[in-house]
């Protein structure tokens, strides 16, 4: 008998490697013909998500929806400095390196291949119909273990390596390392053994690989990673069937399993029922009355232009938006035509999600290293799906597709990444109606009516919905939601009254044997202003209590604004304080109004949340920049990611906190600003199987920029102008 199962699984190891070869060598290389485009809905290998799972799965889902353009990426050309490294320009980086002495004969894997952006002096300079600048590329590579970043000048073809310093951490995981992760486990008998030994057929499996942060030397000098296994068994919905306690330690260079932790068999796999998320599978006998289709029409056709692809004109608005493999979408140069003079002046010069931190709180042995940095590990731009139209976005949206680079250098196409579009939904932009007293019969109001640039990343089971929304009035709006899936922990509890009241369960039983582990959410957002010019100041304007004198005043007190010029970059360090309440602004001090107020754009927070972790948490150390959530730096092209160049298995020490703790001067400079969005999140039953949406905000809104509410020279509806529909009879 024992000598017939050895035979069964040396059999299944040889399955499993010969597919781990086949794949290795077919998957995901480049075709014979380069200049082939690889699209994300019929070539998935090459746009896999950190969410993996095997080829079962993907019978169950849903198709991808068919782009709603048709755009021949291989003739794109750029046509603005900021325009994103087009197909053949990648093409042409790949063939310079393959020649480079450091590509010739070593090992390689191409981690990002993205525009060098010009200097910025340049690019503000620069005026549609001017030549563009030389366009360069900047590459992140991983050479023979070693990590290299590279500046290739496409018009001369020179490769230069850039000095990185000795910052500890790696660069951003490429699909090709999550696909092979996933796999490698199963190439390994013991891991093999105890999926079956738990009832699991191989067949059923999907895992997950998850970055495993940073805690002592231990963990120094290789790339690590581990791997996480759910069963798929009955529902798509795989992430409600945790196998927990098994947790492999994988090299992610070797692909070798250096360990397996396996201290779970006691706990079951929860069941399938009632976990299937896609809309065929439910059943319809419960009570939920049903609603009508709902569209917003435009006969007219939008009031936006996109020009040359990336260039958007809305209203008084003009912005430059282009997608990026690990910030999402990038918003650069918006600028707003004056109302009264016409001049387009400078808002911002650029705006991006910076990073991502996820700390789950659950101290044990299978949960601990789950606090993931989403664009600096997994590549934020990189998990964007593809938008549903219709309901990821409506009628008239324009879609544009994401230009991103395989391991080797191949380029590939993200299809229907980003969607802009115009929203209505009944709010009001500013209204005014006057009383019968003063017997002026007065009805004003304008409706409000905004623009969306939106893009979904789908990182695992966490959907990120994240919108920049700009307004007639000048304000800008970047709003986070929080879609998708719980990550629940497996127990053997299916009842509260079972838990003795000494356990700390790490979150709520949610269903049996079901756990939704508590966990936060931060977002940092990169915010280079440039109002009316780079060279603006930040101030802090306290809202302080007065008193009054006894005989001053039938009032004991009031409220007084004192502002407060940042001089260097502590004094811009700031804890929000809901009962020491100020505002920021930044400001230009060299521009006045008519009368005299400096011309700025403020940061108005909304509903957020602060890291509450101790300081000298590893995690925390990573994700310093939650120390915070208002940052001042001055403007540096080096300082960009939040949490660092290189952030997977970093140590912490080339992050936005350090560099601010640098103390450099701040007043009257080009200066960046920067905001983390939070969210703290105790999982509730209504959190199962699926998460409703969550949303928070913060709004960039101006402040003394224009002379008056350019809201007023926005017309309101009339009846004439909008569409007659009439309802379908009743059956």
């Amino acid at each position: 008998m024992e000598t017939r199962i050895s035979l069964r699984f040396l059999l299944l190891f040889l399955s499993i490697a010969l597919v781990l070869l086949f794949t290795w060598v077919h998957l995901p290389y480049a075709p014979p013909n380069t200049t082939e485009l690889l699209d994300c809905t019929t070539n998935s290998p090459w746009c896999t998500s950190k969410n993996r799972f095997q080829s079962k799965l993907t019978n169950l889902l849903k198709k991808p929806p068919k782009p709603t353009r048709h755009h021949n990426h291989a003739s794109d050309t750029p046509h603005h400095p900021l325009d994103p490294l087009t197909i053949q320009e990648v093409i042409e980086v790949r063939s310079i390196l393959s020649s480079h002495a450091l590509f010739k004969s070593s090992a390689y894997a191409l981690h990002s291949i993205d525009l060098e952006e010009p200097e910025k002096p340049l690019v503000l300079k620069w005026k549609k119909g001017d030549p563009l600048f030389p366009r360069k590329a900047s590459v992140v590579a991983r050479v023979d273990g070693k990590s290299h970043v590279l500046t290739i000048d496409l018009s001369t073809r020179q490769v230069t390596v850039q000095e990185t310093g000795s910052h500890t951490g790696y660069p951003t995981m490429t699909m090709e390392d999550m696909t092979a992760a996933t796999l490698a486990p199963l190439a390994n008998a013991e891991f093999n053994r105890t999926i079956i030994q738990r009832g699991i057929d191989l067949k059923d499996l999907a895992c997950l690989p998850i970055s495993s942060g940073w805690y002592g030397k231990s963990e120094e000098n290789r790339r690590l990673i581990k791997i996480q296994c759910y069963s798929m068994k009955d529902t798509a919905n795989f992430y409600m069937r945790p196998i927990e306690g098994l947790t492999v330690l994988l090299d992610l260079d070797t692909k070798q399993v250096l360990e397996i932790f396996d201290k779970g068999k006691s706990i079951p796999i929860p069941k399938a029922a009632n976990t299937d998320y896609r809309y065929s599978a439910q059943e319809f006998h419960q009570v939920m009355n049903k609603l009508n289709p709902i569209s917003i029409e435009q006969p007219k056709g939008p009031s936006f232009t996109i020009e040359d692809e990336h260039l958007v004109k809305w209203a008084n608005w003009e912005f430059h938006v282009k997608p990026d493999a690990r910030a999402g979408v990038i918003i650069s140069r918006a600028k707003f035509q004056d109302p009264d003079t016409g001049e387009l002046r400078n808002v911002m010069y650029k705006g991006f999600t910076s990073e991502l931190f996820v700390p789950y709180m659950d101290p044990t042995d299978d949960w601990y290293f789950k606090t993931y940095m989403d664009a600096g590990e997994y590549g934020f731009g990189l998990q964007a799906m593809p938008l549903d139209p219709l309901n990821d976005c409506p009628r008239n949206a324009y879609y544009m597709d994401g230009v991103f680079v395989a391991a080797d250098g191949t380029p590939y196409v993200r299809s229907n990444m980003i969607c802009v579009f115009e929203s209505y939904a009944g709010d009001i932009g500013w209204r005014h109606s006057e009383s019968p007293i003063t017997e002026l019969e007065i009805r004003e109001a304008r409706p409000k009516v905004t623009l969306v640039v939106r893009m979904v990343a789908s990182v695992a089971n966490y959907d990120y919905i994240v919108d920049w929304e700009f307004q007639t009035d000048g304000l800008i709006r970047a709003k986070v939601g929080l879609s998708g899936i719980l990550m629940v922990k497996g127990t053997t509890y299916d009842n509260i009254n079972q838990i003795p009241k000494e356990e700390n369960l790490y979150g709520t039983l949610l269903s049996e044997n079901v756990i939704g582990v508590i966990h936060d959410h931060y977002i940092a957002f990169y915010l280079d202003m440039d109002v009316d010019g780079s060279d603006n100041s930040f101030v802090k304007v306290d809202i302080k209590k007065e008193q009054t004198s006894p005989d001053e005043s039938p009032r004991k007190s009031y409220l007084k604004a004192i502002r407060n010029v940042a001089k260097t970059e502590k004094d811009a360090q700031i804890k929000l304080k809901l009962y020491e309440p100020s505002e920021f602004h930044v400001i230009n001090p060299s521009k006045k109004t008519r009368v005299g107020n400096p011309v700025g754009y403020k940061v108005v927070p909304g509903g957020t949340a602060a890291s509450l972790l101790d300081l000298e948490d590893p995690p925390q150390k990573r994700g310093a920049f939650t120390n915070n959530q208002i940052w001042v730096t001055p403007y540096n092209r080096s300082e960009q990611w939040a949490g660092g160049l290189f952030v997977y298995q970093s140590h912490g020490e080339d992050t936005l906190a350090t560099w601010s703790d640098r103390d450099r001067p701040i007043e009257n400079k080009d200066i960046v600003l920067w905001y983390t969005l939070g969210f703290h999140h105790i999982p509730c039953q209504e959190d199962f199987p699926v998460m409703p949406t969550v949303s928070s905000s913060f709004d960039l809104k101006p402040v003394n920029f224009f002379e008056s509410n350019p809201i007023l020279r926005i017309p309101p509806n009339v009846e004439k102008d909008l569409p007659v529909c009439e309802a379908a009879a009743s059956v």
